[in-house]
């Protein structure tokens, strides 16, 4: 049976760093540290980033979901702006955004995202060692 984490913060970047400290506390309870945590802290600031900064829904709030099962865990960020879905795109050397989901690519084992009815969510997973 999977464990699961579930916390939501408001659409603001100033909640961004919360969402954060939930993870890696959460991680840590779990007991994921090391690279791995690092790996999906990094993760969930970047896609919690991605949805309060692009969705577009008054009063919205974002959850964050870990889903811990067998030698896997899963980031999952949702919000109810379900039609704008993520796009990577190739930002020149001097843009300062535009390059989260191609960091969160390159630190989880998979990405992708889903529609649901009322959301969409953005989700990565990483494979867990023996060792973690």
């Amino acid at each position: 049976m999977p464990t699961i984490e579930t916390f939501r913060i408001p659409t603001r970047r100033q909640h961004v760093p919360t969402a954060r400290h939930y993870v890696r506390k959460a991680l840590a309870d779990w007991g994921i540290t090391g690279d791995l945590a690092d790996r999906a802290v990094l993760s969930a600031n970047e896609l919690v980033t991605n949805a309060v900064a692009h969705c577009l829904v008054s009063h919205a709030r974002v959850r964050v979901t870990l889903i811990l099962c067998a030698r896997e865990l899963v980031l999952e960020v949702s919000d109810p702006d379900r039609d704008r879905l993520p796009r990577p795109r190739h930002p020149g050397p001097d843009e300062e955004g535009g390059r989260g989901l191609a960091l969160v690519a390159a630190l989880a084992d998979a990405w992708g995202h889903r529609q649901e009815p009322y959301t969409k969510t953005v989700w990565a997973r990483f494979v867990l060692t023996p060792a973690e």
